[in-house]
């Protein structure tokens, strides 16, 4: 029996009481990612990106262990939300235009000590002010960094499309402005480097693709990390008490701990490992949440039609965007349909073997995204579902 197999005899004993659609985590793989995240980040804490995990009882679990430290959220409602709930530092990673959300974090000394904004843009300082209401409590913020690569004189840009603040200067001049705003605190500057640390570096079947990325991978990772390095010098001559600077991702964790400039690295998606992350030559973990959809026609020969699974995820659409079925092994869509809103076939020998009411097992090409689609999550450990925890959406949240 191959490990691969192994785990679906473990997940269908496990989850026989349940019927699908339905999703789990192995915690035996989920704790094994995290210790590797640890392992790699060689003694920098890790802030835990929660858009990658979405989960309240599973953030908990992960901040508990040796090696993580504070959050990374995705919106100002989730970075409220999750102060109130006793997590006592959270960095929003992207800016807001929340007004509601910014008056209550401007009127709660307990929220302003616990949550760290994003900006960018020093119209952003004033729409924080604007939506005060009368809040007098100091901003805490954090400055974001454009990682991307340019060359040819700014000609070619290899990176996501985010912070406008490039060189050092810029950073500086951002860090100066906030300074000169009453009622607002640098603390921090974060740079992810989306185009090192999220874009897989050894896709099956395209090795010149592979190198090419390796290749701009290598360069861009030289190029930030001398930036880097003097952005932080620079904005440590306007704000000598900075607490933190951030950077990194799961596919570059012990390339950015190597930079003395940063001091922490967040991190999320390499705890679920997501399809997403197959292609990596930088590390390799065990997928840890995955999603069953059942069996319900045989419309013939070599081929079996699931209940739903049409779950794709976010970015440049295209196959990579697609959960893959994942067990039993060897089924794949039918290329005329795809996974369906309500029904995908699917189609391959093992779809002989199926009865109607068998599951079959998904992963989802990126990480938190599964938590959009299911309330709860079942914990498995060895063949046993040790605990059923809820989702954000089963907790009556969904941020984006």
């Amino acid at each position: 029996m191959t490990a691969r197999a192994a785990d679906r005899a473990r997940y269908d004993r496990a989850t026989a009481h349940l019927d699908a659609p339905l999703a789990i985590v192995d915690l035996d793989a989920f704790d094994a990612n995290a210790d590797d995240l640890v392992r790699r980040a060689g003694g920098k804490p890790i802030r835990l990106a929660s858009k990658s995990v979405r989960c309240r009882a599973l953030l908990e679990r992960v901040l508990a262990r040796d090696g993580f430290a504070g959050i990374m959220s995705f919106t100002l409602a989730e970075s409220l939300w999750l102060a109130r709930s006793g997590f006592d530092d959270v960095l929003l990673a992207y800016p807001s235009a929340d007004r509601a959300g910014f008056a209550e974090l401007a009127a709660d000394p307990k929220l302003a000590a616990a949550v760290t904004v994003m900006v960018d843009d020093p119209a952003q300082l004033r729409l924080i002010d604007d939506a005060r209401d009368g809040g007098r409590e100091v901003i805490r913020v954090c400055l974001e960094l454009d990682t991307s690569l340019k060359l040819l004189g700014g000609r070619v840009r290899v990176g996501a499309r985010r912070s406008p603040l490039h060189s050092p200067a810029q950073v500086a001049d951002m860090a100066r402005a906030v300074a000169r705003r009453p009622g607002f605190k640098v603390v921090g500057i974060m740079a992810y480097e989306g185009h090192i640390a999220g874009v897989g570096d050894a896709v099956a079947g395209r090795p010149l693709r592979s190198r090419a990325v390796r290749l701009m991978q290598a360069t861009a990772r030289r190029e930030l990390a001398e930036r880097r390095a003097a952005v932080v010098r620079a904005v440590r001559a306007v704000v000598p008490d900075l607490e933190f600077v951030n950077g990194g991702g799961t596919g570059s964790v012990q390339h950015t701990a190597a930079e003395d400039a940063v001091t922490e690295i967040g991190a999320g998606s390499g705890l679920y490992v997501p399809r997403l992350f197959d292609n990596y030559t930088s590390f390799s973990g065990r997928p840890a949440a995955l999603f069953a959809q059942p069996v319900v026609r045989r419309p013939g020969v070599g081929v079996v039609t699931v209940l739903g699974g049409g779950y794709p995820a976010s970015g440049a659409p295209g196959p990579d965007r697609l959960p893959v079925p994942y067990l039993p092994e060897g089924l794949k869509y039918d290329p005329q349909e795809g996974p369906g809103e309500v029904q995908t076939p699917l189609l391959g020998s093992p779809a002989d073997d199926l009865l109607l009411g068998d599951k079959v097992w998904f992963r989802h090409a990126k990480a938190g995204e599964l938590c959009e689609r299911f309330d709860t999550l079942h914990l498995i450990e060895g063949d046993m579902v040790t605990a059923t925890v809820p989702t954000y959406r089963g907790e009556g949240h969904t941020f984006l």
